[in-house]
């Protein structure tokens, strides 16, 4: 099959790319679009944080630096995954506008699948590829929809954490068939940043069994959401106050440096 992937440009979709695209890539041929930010609302000061820590540290401080050497890590940054694609990735903004719509169509997918991808797609975008969009979505739906799913959990006192992948079936958000949802036991110690992207491995291995039930012209069962369930934006200071008083951090320095080493070549460590 010919499969657009639509993501954003951050550490946790960087992340989730190392895990699906090497298998992906076995059997399809590969595009790839990612949105440069999610939504365009400032968001509260309190979160700059996790800004720096998915996007400014990763994206745009170390991958430049490793993207110069000869040599790669276990992980590869965005440019390195373009090994596994049939064209250098770009960025997409603008899906719904002519310009957005005439690019996304030139990959001529027969699967779309989007990863925290920043924007919303529109009808015409939709109708694009033959066998639809499917989206992993980090949190548990109908509960979570919209961003900063594992955000919410974790200050609801969760104990379950989780990924749902369904279907995009309108312009709504996180509304669409549900097909399946990954859960694990969320540890209690674990920063938001270790949190979200620990939910990824499960819910790419998820990901990669639906394409390959599309693939062998299989039916994938999906159901409609119980409810509506509740939709959440970027969290207000208030809440990010309140995330901090019940001693949850945003990100582990242990973490953050025990992540970023897996994707320097050796002769960064010397």
């Amino acid at each position: 099959m010919r499969i657009t992937l639509l993501t954003n440009r951050d550490l946790a979709s960087n992340y989730a790319l190392n895990l699906l695209l090497p298998r992906l890539s076995a059997n399809h041929q590969l595009s790839l679009f990612c949105s440069d930010r999610v939504g365009s609302k400032p968001v509260a000061p309190g979160s700059a944080g996790i800004s720096f820590y998915e996007q400014t540290l990763p994206i745009t401080l170390l991958f430049p630096l490793i993207d110069a050497q000869s040599m790669h890590g276990e992980l590869l940054t965005f440019q390195g995954l373009n090994r596994y694609l049939t064209a250098p990735m770009d960025s997409l903004n603008e899906p719904n506008n002519k310009r957005g719509l005439e690019a996304l169509a030139a990959t001529e997918p027969d699967l779309v699948i989007s990863i925290r991808y920043g924007c919303i797609l529109g009808s015409n975008a939709l109708s694009i590829p033959t066998q639809g969009v499917l989206n992993l979505h980090s949190g548990r739906l109908p509960q979570y929809r919209g961003v900063m799913a594992t955000f919410r959990a974790m200050l609801a006192g969760d104990e379950l954490l989780a990924t749902t992948l369904h279907w995009i079936d309108d312009a709504t958000i996180d509304t669409g068939r549900i097909i399946s949802i990954q859960s694990q036991h969320r540890d209690p110690q674990a920063c938001y940043l270790a949190n979200t992207i620990g939910l990824y491995r499960s819910g790419c291995a998820a990901l990669a069994h639906v394409v390959d039930l599309l693939e062998a012209g299989e039916e994938v069962k999906a159901r409609a959401p119980v409810d509506a369930g509740r939709y959440y934006s970027f969290p207000s200071q208030s809440h990010l106050d309140a995330f901090t008083d019940a001693g949850h951090q945003w990100a582990r320095p242990e973490f953050v440096t025990e992540l970023l080493c897996q994707y320097l070549p050796s002769n960064f460590a010397g």
